[in-house]
């Protein structure tokens, strides 16, 4: 059985947006080597914001965003999940955004969420590692 692993933002934002070749090159691996990636609706909006603000051409970012959701399971956001990011946020300390990806990836049932904006080897609720697979870049 395969582990599902969660991919936030920033990951897909460097594997498509080769500013920095070191993280697009460590990004396109994961996507390319994890077996089952799991994203949600919020990475899904916040990736369009993040690449308009870069000044990536429209055509481009919704391209790239229909990559993403035919090779990524995408959590749709519920009112659950909102609840439970809620529960999240008062129990250790996130912000509310951080808060929902955490609740997305954990109601998907990953074991791994790869972030650049959480702290790495945390595991949170016995069941979920945030893994940075920037941090040796630092």
């Amino acid at each position: 059985m395969s582990v599902n692993s969660f991919i936030d933002t920033n990951i897909w934002v460097y594997a498509h947006f080769q500013h920095d070749d070191q993280k697009c090159a460590i990004a396109l691996e994961l996507i390319e080597t994890l077996p089952t990636l799991v994203s949600s609706t919020q990475v899904l909006n916040e990736y369009y914001s993040v690449m308009l603000k870069k000044k990536i051409a429209d055509r481009l970012i919704q391209d790239n965003i229909e990559v993403i959701i035919s090779i990524a399971a995408i959590k749709t956001i519920q009112v659950t999940t909102i609840r439970f990011a809620h529960r999240l946020k008062v129990k250790y300390g996130f912000s509310y955004w951080d808060s929902l990806i955490v609740a997305s990836a954990l109601e998907a049932d990953c074991r791994q969420l790869y972030s650049e904006d959480m702290q790495h080897g945390q595991v949170i609720e016995d069941r979920l590692t945030v893994i940075n697979p920037f941090v040796n870049l630092r």
